[in-house]
């Protein structure tokens, strides 16, 4: 994986969480919502990326 998209899907995991407390704390769900699927966008794209370099190996 390279450093790039490792910085770039940590960062949407970052943003996701932040948008889902917020969302919490302000009582936007559509927020909240938002946030655990951005959340989950990084979550599968590092889990592609890791795939991706087992077989580089």
């Amino acid at each position: 994986m390279g450093l790039d998209d490792k910085i770039k899907n940590a960062a949407e995991e970052l943003q996701g969480k932040g948008k889902e407390t917020a969302g919490r704390a302000s009582g936007d769900r559509d927020l909240e919502a938002e946030g655990r699927t951005d959340q989950t966008k990084a979550d599968v794209k590092q889990a592609g990326e890791k795939i991706k370099d087992v077989f580089k190996d």
